[in-house]
C-alpha cells in the first residue's frame, strides 16, 4: 500500500527536481562566454550611431569612440519598437519620438520618459547583453 505524500516529501522532491533541472544554469549560454549573450561585434556599432536588435528588444549605441551604451528598444510613449539610430538619436517610427544615443533621454516627444538602460559589457571584440 502506498503512503500518502507528506508536505515535507513534496517539498524535498520538488527541490531536488529543480536542482536537477538547473544543471548548467548560469554557465555558458551559447555565447562562448560565461558573461552574457553575444549581441554583435564592436565593429558593427558605428561611432555616433547604433544598432537595434529587435529579437532582444535592445538598442546598442556608441556615442563616442569605444563608449558603448544599451537601452530598451521599446518606446516609452506607447510601446512600439524603435527602428533606427540616426543623427545622434534612437528613433521610434510610430509617433516620432526620438531619444539621445548617449543616455536614452527624450530628444523629441511625444514620449516623456527616457528609454530604460540595459546592461551590456564589451568582452574582446564582442558586445554581450548581461
Amino acid at each position: 500500500m502506498t503512503q500518502p505524500a507528506t508536505r515535507r516529501t513534496v517539498l524535498a522532491t520538488g527541490a531536488a527536481a529543480l536542482a536537477a533541472g538547473c544543471v548548467g544554469c548560469g554557465g555558458d549560454n551559447g555565447s562562448g562566454s560565461s558573461g552574457g549573450t553575444k549581441l554583435t561585434a564592436v565593429s558593427d556599432i558605428p561611432e555616433g550611431g547604433g544598432k537595434v536588435f529587435r529579437d532582444q528588444k535592445v538598442v546598442v549605441t556608441q556615442p563616442a569612440k569605444g563608449e558603448f551604451r544599451a537601452f530598451s528598444a521599446i518606446c516609452t510613449h506607447e510601446g512600439c519598437t524603435v527602428d533606427q539610430v540616426a543623427d545622434g538619436t534612437i528613433d521610434c517610427p510610430c509617433h516620432g519620438s526620438r531619444f539621445h544615443i548617449a543616455d536614452g533621454s527624450v530628444a523629441h516627444g511625444p514620449a516623456t520618459r527616457p528609454l530604460p538602460k540595459k546592461s551590456i559589457k564589451v568582452e574582446g571584440n564582442s558586445i554581450l547583453l548581461t
